[in-house]
């Protein structure tokens, strides 16, 4: 089970202040352009057995999102508050509703090349074609310390392996 993690110590170190909703213990922000981002985190028993979330972002407003790097380090403040509390696996799947899923994991890629931890994690990118051709990007993290690295890094690249055989 996850452990909760510190509004506090996040708005310590965030770019953008963030508030918690009640509801679902989601994170929201509002960015200077005026975009209501949410940021949470559901268990994930589908891709792993291992204990995992799922990273969830989402632009509740659907504003045009400029590349903004406050943004960046706002999300990283929160995934970073996250594995400070928890060694489980991170899973992130971009949202393919508006065929910009390969721009965010690009992107998702790209803020975490810049962050200054990264030698502590292991990340795992991987894609798969769906029956209706939809391409859809996956992406794990993990602390090097978690006890079972080796065991996720495998189940994930089976899982991903059986599921673009699936489809063939």
């Amino acid at each position: 089970m996850m452990n909760l993690l510190s509004l506090e110590l996040i708005n310590k170190v965030t770019a953008y202040p963030i508030v918690r909703n009640a509801q679902d213990g989601f994170f929201h922000f509002f960015t200077d352009g005026g975009v209501h981002y949410s940021v949470g985190f559901i268990e994930e028993d589908t891709l792993l057995s291992k204990e995992s979330y799922q990273l969830i972002i989402a632009n509740l407003n659907n504003r045009k999102s400029m590349r903004d790097k406050k943004v960046r380090d706002t999300i990283v403040a929160i995934v970073d508050e996250f594995f400070n509390r928890n060694n489980a696996t991170l899973l992130y799947i971009c949202e393919t509703g508006d065929n910009k899923q390969g721009m965010r994991s690009r992107l998702f890629e790209y803020w975490f090349s810049t962050y200054n931890q990264k030698s502590l994690f292991t990340t795992m990118s991987s894609s798969v074609i769906d029956s209706e051709g939809i391409v859809n990007y996956a992406t794990i993290i993990l602390r090097n310390d978690n006890p079972y690295l080796s065991e996720i890094i495998t189940e994930f690249s089976e899982s991903i392996q059986a599921l673009n055989q699936k489809l063939e």
